[in-house]
């Protein structure tokens, strides 16, 4: 039996899909295109990778690589997964693929005490879609049956995608002619992203692909190919995870633990991508690549346009999502998340709305959108990094409205979660129950509210927000005070490890 762990790459923000994607609720996370199950991008890619279990492939943990900030995130949509066990390795910082690769590798090559046999990893970004799951399926398997012939453990297998454009946004990947015992080719060289009469050249030869960024490899091939091509990250990203720390996470609903390096010493790690750092050294040395080919509909969702390409369109080649009504409109694509969203004869569009940004772009220049991300950036917009929306460990709120002085939210805490016991210098708030039952910490006091019922909580006072019961409470929050910023909480006990 061949032993193999999924690992899934489950960083970056994808400013290109903003407003819908923010850094604290990336592309991946979102329900952008795909099978009809209404998952998101990384439950997607979950699911595909499981599917490659066969009578001669068995799965062990799979490997999520994802940011600090993002962990419960991850853990609410790995609930929705069934029979999944999981390790979440969990970045302080982004430091690019490479470094969290090398988490990945570090912990398969030593974890699991059941499996004497160096283990090989299928790593695969969070954030594409598969139109054909059964073609990429096997085209998996065949990259597996690749690195597992290999015995001299030297051999990285990638999946190539049929290009179907003279695509300038892509790396390519240049094959040999002869094809191997598992459909695989030799990989001669990667080339960098090329000008659009190189790709169109591309295209006419036939022996160049899009690189998918898909790769299964052993552990240890990827140990040792860093060390040799990459000492400066193998000696930091190995320091960094000595020193890491673990705990249980989830609960008796999902098994799942977390890994922590350490955050200094990773931070210390240059940031470089797996492509840069170790793939493209490999050809012409003792590290042979070999390609599969893949041909099932892929896309990796960049930019706006990706995603009106591969969404439902109807007979004028418009893609909706919510309540949207477009008239006399063509070939555009309109998001509507919050409210009623109309177009009248417009063409080539894409129009996305959310409850705090509405944005407006011709398609073919979709991928300029960072320009819009990193003006707000500049600026220190809260839009740029949250949604109105808010997920937090224990549920969301969401600003519906303010002014000067006040604040206005509404609050969702999930069955059996509360909030940290905090306090605030700033400001003084006032909770309303609508829905469930409340148990509320107000200083010295423990009081149990339900619906209709009110709350007081002076500014400076130490307080706590539970829910004791089995459905989920709701609550309207009227904040008031000079200052209201998220950051003005001293959190002296949480569930979820934001104490300080």
């Amino acid at each position: 039996m061949t032993h193999v762990l999924p690992v899934i790459l489950c960083g970056g923000s994808g400013t290109r899909l903003w407003p819908l994607s923010r850094s604290g609720f990336p592309k991946q996370f979102l329900v952008l295109a795909g099978d009809g199950t209404n998952q998101s991008l990384f439950q997607q890619a979950i699911g595909r990778i499981h599917q490659i279990a066969s009578q001669t492939i068995t799965l062990g943990d799979t490997l999520i690589v994802t940011n600090e900030e993002h962990r419960f995130l991850a853990l609410d949509q790995l609930r929705e997964l069934k029979d999944i066990s999981t390790v979440l390795l969990l970045e302080p910082i982004g430091r690019n693929t490479a470094p969290a690769l090398s988490l990945a590798a570090l912990q398969a090559a030593g974890n699991d005490e059941k499996v004497t046999e160096d283990p090989i990893l299928v790593i695969t970004p969070a954030d594409q879609t598969i139109q054909n799951n059964e073609t990429f399926v096997k085209a998996l398997q065949d990259c597996v049956a690749v690195v597992e012939s290999d015995k001299s453990n030297q051999t990285i297998a990638i999946l190539g995608i049929t290009p179907t454009s003279p695509e300038t946004g892509y790396g390519y990947i240049k094959r040999s002619t002869a094809q191997g015992a598992h459909n695989d080719f030799v990989v001669e060289k990667f080339v960098e992203k090329p000008d659009l009469t190189t790709a169109k050249a591309y295209l006419m030869n036939g022996n160049y692909l899009w690189n998918s960024g898909m790769f299964v490899l052993r552990a240890s091939t990827w140990l040792s190919a860093l060390q040799e091509f990459r000492p400066d990250i193998f000696a930091a990203s190995e320091a960094a995870w000595i020193s890491r720390t673990t705990d249980q996470a989830g609960g008796k609903d999902i098994e799942a633990s977390f890994v922590r390096p350490d955050k200094e010493a990773f931070k210390a790690i240059p940031s470089e991508s797996i492509d840069y750092a170790v793939i493209e050294k490999c050809p012409g040395s003792k590290y042979q690549v070999k390609m599969v080919e893949l041909d099932a509909g892929w896309n990796d969702l960049g930019a706006w346009d990706a995603v009106w390409q591969v969404g439902q369109r109807d007979k004028h080649g418009n893609v909706k999502t919510g309540d949207a009504v477009l008239s006399n409109s063509k070939n555009s694509l309109v998001h509507s998340s919050s409210r009623l969203v109309s177009a009248v004869g417009v063409e080539n569009l894409i129009i996305v709305e959310t409850a705090d940004a509405v944005l407006v772009a011709d398609r073919k220049n979709s991928q300029d959108v960072k320009n819009i991300v990193t003006h707000l950036e500049s600026q220190k917009r809260e839009e740029k990094n949250l949604h109105r929306k808010v997920a937090r460990p224990w549920g969301w709120y969401d600003s519906v409205d303010e002014g000067d002085r006040f604040k206005v939210k509404r609050i969702q805490v999930k069955p059996g979660a509360s909030l940290s016991l905090q306090m605030h210098h700033h400001r003084a708030e006032h909770w309303i129950v609508v829905k469930g039952t409340a148990e509320i910490t107000n200083g010295d006091q423990v009081i149990t509210l339900i619906e209709n019922q009110s709350t007081y909580i002076p500014k400076g006072q130490t307080h706590r927000l539970a829910n004791p019961g089995k459905e989920p409470l709701e609550i309207i929050e009227v904040q008031s005070g000079s200052y209201l910023g998220e950051d003005d909480i001293v959190r002296f006990e949480d569930q979820y490890g934001r104490s300080k």
